[in-house]
């Protein structure tokens, strides 16, 4: 009756479910060493780059938006949280990937610097460290750029992105672009053969 995850590599563990108190669901950044419950989304052969986008203020105001609801509290769903994200473009450079990398690094070292707290606890609004915080406001910054940058690239005006509402918007706006990229087929045209009655 219990289901574990073997993963193949380093992962992201997440809550199926976690509080609507909390601004940010809390993530595990984890190696194959660990096992993962059924009780967890599992991102497998994850990066650094991956956990720094997924815990950014742009994927979690989008979280908040999307996502299903168990009672009151946050669902996360890999196919309609996950899979429907609209992730920074990459750029010909890697420069804004290795911010985010670092930033994310930056979170994970906070954390660390409170080994007798649960994630739990680092997450609870009331009780989240200060040192997290910044850290957090830090990648949110690196992860703004990456999506800031990409706009400015592609000839696009770059997003304001200060709120939720504005993120929302704007992660919709590229939902819409990456999923019309099919072109449209057009029904041909019936011409009429000469001499045709009307």
């Amino acid at each position: 009756f219990h289901t574990e995850f073997i993963a193949q590599g380093d992962y992201i563990a997440l809550p199926q479910v976690s509080s609507e108190r909390r601004s940010i669901i809390p993530m595990a950044f984890l190696g194959a060493d660990v096992l993962c419950g059924d009780k967890l989304r599992l991102i497998d052969q994850a990066t650094l780059y991956d956990f720094g986008v997924l815990t950014s203020a742009m994927h979690m105001a989008w979280m908040r938006t999307v996502s299903g609801r168990l009672k009151s509290d946050y669902q996360y769903s890999a196919k309609i949280t996950y899979n429907n994200f609209p992730w920074p473009e990459p750029s010909d450079d890697d420069k804004h990937r290795a911010a985010i990398e670092t930033a994310a690094q930056a979170v994970l070292d906070a954390r660390a610097r409170f080994p007798e707290a649960t994630l739990a606890d680092l997450y609870d609004p009331l009780t989240m460290p200060p040192a997290l915080v910044k850290a957090h406001a830090a990648l949110d910054k690196a992860v703004d750029a990456a999506y800031t940058v990409a706009e400015k690239t592609a000839g696009r005006k770059p997003p304001k992105l200060t709120t939720d509402a504005e993120r929302v918007a704007f992660l919709f706006e590229r939902y819409q672009a990456l999923t019309s990229l099919l072109p449209v087929t057009k029904a041909k045209a019936v011409r009429k053969r000469k001499g045709a009655n009307a």
